[in-house]
């Protein structure tokens, strides 16, 4: 059974609706008169009710990420002029980055193995019943586009997929965590109680996190993954825990107050995976490093790597 690793911090009910309108529009008379008014929504189809905890919860998130644009921050534009960065930049956040654990964004930071997915990289999303159908298409829509960037950048097998999924990327609120809950345990039966618990329970200063792990016998092969983003979340900070935590999930576990310009730092300033981070990804999944990999015996290889993708010279 697999060991886990802790990291960072429906469409078949829209063809049912569409299938009973035609059928209603059939067997209407031609004579009778039809009122424009659309029907309500049928209460089995609609989401229930957010609890006031989960309202505040929304309030509060939203007012955050007006707060950070005010600031200048949660940019999109992956850096510019005002963020160079050259190849000991890479070298040096890739090992921090790469090589240390951040256990649920607490800034404990221990020392580890390099850690990737050696097989394809199937990611799924999975709602909880808390979530509109309108904010599911749209977090569809942005999965799928962040799967085939990811798979450009790394070369990699990486695809978004509607089941059979080996990472799944659960959006659910504070009203569902039984459903959280059961979703983990499916994915990840051998996930640890504090592990287990920090996802359910999850506190309001953690916008998002990310579980992911390996067999025993080769725990730095990843093979499973969960990142929990929350539902009350608006569309641009859902957006950019999306970015961060798939990305941790794929091994870039850590972060680091130097990396920029990057997500990896914990500052909000970047919503979306920058240039530098790109090529972060690409130095992960480079055939000549493999997982179980020290510092020390990546150091070289990863120095050889970095002057590559810069141009630079030693």
């Amino acid at each position: 059974m697999p060991s886990f690793v802790g990291q960072s911090f429906g469409w078949g009910a829209r063809a049912c609706v569409a299938a009973l309108v035609l059928a209603v529009g059939a067997c209407e008379n031609p004579g009778q008169q039809v009122s424009l008014v659309p029907p309500a929504r049928p209460a089995a189809l609609a989401p229930p009710a957010p609890s006031a905890q989960s309202e505040k919860l929304a309030n509060f998130y939203r007012a955050l990420q007006r707060d950070l644009l005010t600031r200048g921050l949660l940019r999109e534009d992956g850096g510019g002029p005002d963020t160079p960065y050259d190849a000991e930049d890479l070298i040096r956040n890739f090992e921090t980055i790469a090589f240390f654990d951040e256990h649920f964004r607490q800034g404990i930071g221990t020392k580890g193995a390099l850690s990737r997915w050696e097989g394809p990289v199937r990611l799924q999303a999975v709602f909880a019943p808390s979530v509109t159908q309108e904010q599911r298409a749209s977090d569809r829509r942005e999965l799928s586009g962040y799967a085939a960037r990811l798979a450009r950048i790394t070369g990699h097998s990486v695809t978004a997929v509607n089941q059979g999924g080996n990472f799944k990327v659960i959006y659910a609120g504070v009203d569902d965590k039984d459903f959280i809950r059961k979703e983990v345990l499916r994915q990840l039966p051998r996930i640890n109680a504090s592990q287990l618990d920090t996802l359910v329970n999850t506190p309001e200063i953690y916008f998002c996190l990310v579980v992911a792990g390996g067999q025993l016998r080769t725990p730095f092969a990843y093979t499973q993954g969960v990142a929990l983003i929350r539902a009350e979340h608006p569309s641009l900070t859902r957006r950019a825990c999306l970015h961060e935590e798939v990305a941790q999930g794929l091994g870039l576990r850590n972060d680091s107050p130097r990396a920029r310009p990057s997500i990896f730092n914990d500052d909000e300033e970047f919503a979306r995976l920058t240039s530098h981070d790109e090529l972060l990804l690409k130095m992960l999944y480079d055939a000549r490093l493999s997982p179980g990999m020290t510092t020390e015996t990546a150091h070289p290889i990863v120095t050889e790597i970095a002057y590559e993708l810069t141009g630079e010279t030693p």
